[in-house]
């Protein structure tokens, strides 16, 4: 999803050109590209030109709602809040795992991918990531 964002308007990205970048496998990222579809945060191009763009501005779309989309668990509990930790109750630190859970999902929910791909380091590693970009531009 940052490989998108970091090209929204310049056109669409492949598969492909993340798996070489991230270092993920394409098998992969074609399942998480499903559930993303299916969740309406990516729009898929078809043709020579074709590859993933943005569905929604990127001002609209949460490092939550991506790990949402893709059944990623943003939760720190491994009785999933449930709360039958223990025997069928809860642990002694139940509860501060409860909050550190919703911490982390309130923290994750308040970054959006626009204010991400803004960081300085972010833009940074992506130039690091992407020479050929910065040659084009020149």
């Amino acid at each position: 999803m940052m490989e998108i964002a970091l090209n929204d308007g310049k056109g669409p990205v492949t598969l492909a050109e993340i798996s070489a970048t991230q270092g993920i496998s394409n098998s992969y990222l074609e399942q998480l590209f499903a559930q993303l579809r299916k969740n309406g945060l990516v729009k898929g191009l078809r043709g020579p030109r074709g590859g993933y763009r943005l569905a929604r501005q990127p001002s609209e779309i949460t490092v939550a709602s991506i790990l949402s989309a893709v059944d990623e668990k943003i939760d720190t509990m491994r009785c999933n809040g449930q709360g039958n930790c223990r025997n069928g109750e809860p642990c002694l630190t139940h509860e501060l795992w409860s909050e550190l859970s919703e911490a982390l999902y309130k923290f994750l929910d308040g970054i959006t991918l626009a204010e991400y791909v803004d960081r300085p380091l972010v833009r940074q590693i992506s130039h690091q990531q992407h020479p050929e970009a910065d040659a084009e531009a020149s």
